[in-house]
């Protein structure tokens, strides 16, 4: 089969991109929302934390476990419910949202605890000492403590939902993992899927380089 790039239609693609971008974006915003606060009770109430509660943290643990064991597809196809409930569709960009974020969430959510753990336990211990609120420690001393860690584990998520997006595609999502997979893969043009595939590569080589360049601004020297 030969490979054409002459037929390629362009205002598609451009749609596919502009989809697949709003999914990350939405995505990721829903997943960082959800997925810290997640974090950091989970990393709060694990043993030796002043909020401990092995109870609490053993049936969180357990819950991000299982719905980060869930391949993404099957997961997407699990929840049409919840997705048809929450925003009305289970297609199109806003089908895929929910999924998405159910999905990536938990991943970073273990992404934050694991974190945190990094964090000296001296500046903790010392906060304490000088009469700090639990709030006041979380917000002003954890969270800064771990700024390029958080943002690291942002990165990796981000990549993470690119593949989820073109994952998604396969379902009525749209993006440009449809294109790839519809035009591409079944209408037997390979020029539609090296194009879609490229642009997808670029997409995760930009937020990895735009990810590494913030976590060195804030690391310390």
């Amino acid at each position: 089969m030969a490979i054409t790039f002459s037929n390629i239609p362009w205002p598609q693609i451009g749609e596919g991109l502009v989809a697949t971008l709003l999914m990350l974006l939405f995505s990721l915003l829903f997943t960082i929302l959800l997925g810290l606060p997640l974090g950091i009770f989970l990393f709060l109430t694990s043993p030796g934390q002043f909020l401990e509660n092995k109870p609490v943290y053993a049936v969180l643990s357990v819950v991000v476990n299982i719905l980060r064991s869930v391949p993404f597809i099957i997961l997407m196809i699990v929840i049409f419910p919840v997705t048809k409930w929450i925003v009305g569709t289970t297609i199109d960009v806003q089908g895929a949202i929910p999924p998405l974020v159910f999905a990536a969430a938990p991943f970073f959510a273990r992404l934050v605890g694991t974190t945190l753990r990094e964090v000296d336990r001296g500046v903790i211990e010392a906060s304490q000492a000088m009469g700090a609120s639990r709030l006041q420690i979380v917000l002003r001393v954890l969270l800064p403590e771990a700024r390029p860690g958080l943002i690291a584990a942002a990165t990796i998520t981000a990549v993470n939902l690119v593949s989820y997006t073109a994952m998604a595609g396969a379902v009525g999502a749209g993006g440009l993992g449809d294109l790839a997979i519809r035009f591409g893969y079944y209408g037997f043009k390979p020029g539609i899927l090296i194009v879609t595939v490229v642009l997808m590569v670029a997409l995760v080589q930009l937020l990895q380089t735009l990810g590494d360049r913030l976590v060195r601004r804030y690391s310390r020297k």
